[in-house]
């Protein structure tokens, strides 16, 4: 398994977790973000359904890279990822919160210089009270390897 986020963490990236825990698979966002706190030394928010609520907060960190991780329909297998750029994700609007994560990108892009990225998971269920299921619970752990291997607290 090939290591992504050499090039994405740096000293001052922020983690954003976006997604509903309570809609199965979608909740794949906050449960990095909860997972990570601790133990990296990077600001991880969990942002919830509603990532524009953070916004002020993120500003205030004048981060160099933001990482927002989400639930994304990306034509994949189930639990598979991708590191997107933020023309993929305005071209596209490939996630499970489409206005929301696309009015975020577009927001931080003309409020600060910071390289922003997409952690986009294929989701498999994200039927409403359904726990997450077993293949993003795999790529959660391969995921939180990976981080903690670039970074550690």
């Amino acid at each position: 398994m090939e290591n992504l986020f050499p090039d994405i963490l740096c000293k001052n990236t922020i983690i954003v977790g976006i997604g509903n825990p309570l809609r199965g698979d979608d909740g794949f966002g906050p449960a990095l973000v909860q997972r990570l706190q601790g133990k990296v030394n990077l600001a991880c928010i969990d942002a919830g359904n509603a990532p524009e609520n953070h916004l002020g907060r993120i500003l205030k960190e004048e981060p160099d890279s933001v990482l927002l991780v989400d639930a994304a329909d990306l034509g994949l297998e189930p639990g598979q990822y991708r590191i997107l750029q933020p023309e993929d994700i305005l071209k596209c609007g490939l996630s499970t919160h489409d206005m929301s994560s696309r009015m975020m990108i577009e927001f931080l892009q003309n409020q600060m210089p910071a390289n922003i990225f997409m952690l986009a998971v294929q989701p498999e269920n994200v039927s409403l009270g359904e726990p997450m299921s077993e293949c993003l619970n795999n790529t959660l752990d391969e995921i939180e390897l990976l981080i903690l291997e670039e970074n550690h607290a």
